[in-house]
């Protein structure tokens, strides 16, 4: 177990979405992140997201930027789980993917079936299990999961030991949860939580609070979330990550830097 300071931070792709994949890998090497995201499919209709086939030269410079910086690839993003989603779809983004070191793939879910939604879910595990890779569901106000104890319940549905989910300080806010609620989650299933801060008060609409979680998320401690409460109810197993969209016309190294010490200095908190 290691003390809450010292706790290795991740950058997540989100958080400098414009800096492609292997820019990304020497941006976070050089302020100290221990591992990066990626997003490797777009997280709605039009959202940027890299395409990194197995094989490819983008690929192959990718492996290289990886160990020549000795740094590794955590999770890769975002897929929705929508009524028509088709898991045997990822195979090929799972495969590049497993082939850059990545361990997890995070995921929302947005089918009002619910047993349709739990098979899939259950399949997709399966089908990244394959590829030695887990599947981590997310809950996001505007989706049909749209709260921590939702995703628990679709993952348990589900079985699968590769099964988790993902706490993301804004969307936990925002759906009505607490840090308290993360102790109510069997050990073992929060496998990622996603670090960024807010104001206290939800924005009035539901429009509002998808403008804020992807464009509106301030630096941690910046805000009122209870991040302190957060981070001591995580299992200290959890992946840690930084994810606050860069805004402005400041650097991506001067946002990340910022960023890294704004966390460091709630997890020393």
């Amino acid at each position: 177990m290691h003390a809450s300071h010292d706790w290795p931070l991740g950058l997540a792709h989100f958080t400098c979405i414009r800096v492609p994949p292997v820019d990304l890998v020497r941006l976070a090497a050089k302020t100290g992140c221990a591992s990066v995201g990626l997003r490797l499919s777009p997280a709605f209709p039009g959202a940027p997201f890299y395409e990194l086939p197995t094989g490819s030269d983008a690929f192959r410079a990718m492996r290289r930027a990886l160990a020549d910086e000795g740094m590794r690839v955590y999770d890769i993003e975002f897929v929705t789980l929508g009524e028509d989603f088709v898991p045997a779809s990822l195979a090929g983004i799972l495969d590049s993917a497993a082939g850059l070191g990545a361990r997890r793939l995070s995921v929302c879910g947005d089918d009002p079936d619910r047993p349709r939604l739990v098979a899939r879910f259950a399949e997709l595990c399966d089908l990244a299990a394959g590829f030695g890779m887990g599947v981590d569901l997310e809950c996001m106000a505007w989706r049909q999961i749209a709260s921590l104890p939702d995703a628990v319940r679709v993952v348990q549905a589900a079985g699968c030991p590769n099964g988790g989910v993902l706490v993301d300080a804004l969307h936990l806010s925002r759906t009505g949860g607490s840090p308290d609620d993360l102790r109510a989650v069997p050990p073992g299933l929060i496998r990622h939580a996603q670090l960024c801060d807010a104001p206290a008060q939800a924005p009035g609409s539901m429009d509002a609070i998808i403008q804020e979680a992807r464009a509106g998320r301030l630096p941690p401690g910046d805000g009122a979330l209870p991040l302190a409460p957060l981070v001591a109810a995580l299992p200290p197993t959890v992946a840690l990550s930084i994810e606050v969209p860069i805004t402005g016309t400041v650097t991506p190294e001067a946002h990340m830097r910022a960023n890294l010490a704004a966390a460091r200095r709630v997890l020393a908190g």
